[in-house]
């Protein structure tokens, strides 16, 4: 195979489509503190304001910022526009008169304060009147204003639904560019982008270690497509599979031991099982004179879901990490690739790009119930997606565009956080407290 055609059957079988965790808000009785059921039946958004400080100032301003853009992306609330607001944001100070936030129908107020040294944060809800619900004051030394601002609206969420919050995570992506492509990160919301690899060859498909530490990827800086991992600051990376032919699509196994990866060296493409520090094979878990590509570790290590042109067109196979016989999972469809797992506990939701009607589109399907969610549609080709850390939301690229981020599960609009030409989207774990 030349170089011109491997570089392009990995673009064929690079396609992520996502779909997220069937997770769905009500409002809860106020007694219990966790006023949001994530996995309620009824589907509502709950109406939160987030006043920008008296101060004004620029910190004050930044700090507004954030929150309302991280607390809007949460999936679960409504962030209401300040120009509603009826309060005297200068009297209230920190504190807060309930009716006035009754009148513009919201259920939780943020305030926050800024001195010299630290932001002192309160949460309250409207029907429980004067007393905070939630407090946490943040020292500024050693931290960013967005730091700050991240850490906060993380509690925010945990407080609401019970689950970590993603805000302060990292997402990986390959820029395009002519006759080159590099490996970037940045922050999930498209801020403090910086270059992963240094080089001016052709690097590829990203994947974040489960610490956050290293990432993998493909370059053929050295003439041949093979698997590199390194820091994300951008460090001499190492150089771990360098087997004749295709070393890509790496995928980590939980434990951040091993790596599930495409190689060719067998003269078709097969998936394999790779030992993270050198190398070296674990185990072989395809077999098949089709192409089999782009594998996907389950959250629990106990699967690796892939893609196979076995049956006809591309479709998503699972297949035990062990080894074992593959089992097709997709049928929407004659053409669907690059499938990744909701981290979702308890679930078994691949999301992966489908073709159909002639646009590359995300959906998500639930393994066990056969249910499928339409993520995207009507919005360009879209593909490659990734999950969020807590599975609510997904990064995904849009061909010529950018990168966007929606609900899981379908609903609300997307939020594009990167504009350019972007392949190969992997989200990051959640961040280090």
């Amino acid at each position: 195979m030349d170089m011109h055609s491997l570089r392009s059957k990995i673009s064929q079988l690079a396609f992520l489509v996502l779909v997220i965790a069937s997770a769905s808000a009500r409002a809860q009785p106020a007694s219990d503190g966790v006023v949001i059921d994530v996995n309620g039946a009824k589907r509502g958004l709950y109406p939160l304001a987030t006043p920008l400080a008296p101060e004004g100032d620029a910190v004050s301003k930044e700090v507004a910022t954030v929150e309302s853009g991280d607390l809007a992306l949460a999936g679960v609330f409504k962030v209401l526009d300040p120009a509603s607001f009826l309060a005297d944001l200068k009297t209230e100070a920190l504190g807060i008169d309930p009716q006035k936030w009754k009148d513009v129908g919201a259920f939780g107020v943020v305030k926050y304060h800024v001195t010299a040294d630290a932001i002192e944060f309160r949460l309250y809800e409207v029907s429980k009147g004067t007393a905070a619900t939630l407090t946490k004051t943040y020292k500024r030394s050693g931290a960013s204003t967005r730091q700050i601002a991240h850490r906060w609206c993380n509690e925010v969420v945990k407080y609401y639904t019970q689950e970590a919050g993603f805000f302060g995570s990292q997402i990986a992506f390959t820029a395009k560019g002519k006759g080159t492509s590099t490996i970037m990160a940045m922050d999930f919301d498209g801020q403090n982008a910086f270059v992963v690899s240094h080089n001016s060859s052709t690097n590829i498909l990203p994947a974040w270690s489960p610490s956050g530490g290293e990432i993998a990827y493909t370059s053929f800086m050295r003439n041949n497509p093979d698997l590199y991992v390194g820091a994300p600051n951008g460090s001499r990376p190492k150089k771990v599979s360098a087997q004749k032919g295709m070393n890509t699509g790496a995928t980590w196994s939980p434990d951040g031991s091993k790596l599930a990866v495409t190689l060719s060296k067998d003269g078709n493409p097969e998936i394999y099982v790779i030992n993270a520090s050198d190398g070296s094979i674990v185990r072989r878990i395809t077999n098949d004179k089709s192409i089999d590509t782009s594998p996907a570790w389950s959250p629990d290590g106990s699967t690796i879901a892939f893609v196979s042109d076995r049956n006809g067109g591309p479709q998503i196979f699972i297949v035990p990490a062990s080894g074992g016989t593959p089992k097709q999972v997709s049928f929407n469809g004659s053409y669907n690739t690059t499938p990744t797992w909701s981290p979702k506990a308890g679930k078994h939701i691949i999301a992966y790009t489908t073709r159909d009607g002639g646009a590359y589109d995300i959906v998500a399907l639930d393994v066990d119930t056969k249910n499928i969610v339409r993520v995207t549609q009507n919005e360009g080709n879209n593909e490659e997606p990734s999950f969020s850390p807590n599975g609510r939301v997904i990064a995904y690229a849009r061909q010529g565009q950018g990168i966007y981020i929606s609900n899981a599960d379908g609903s609300g609009k997307a939020t594009k956080v990167y504009s350019g030409a972007a392949t190969g989207v992997d989200w990051g774990p959640a961040p280090k407290e």
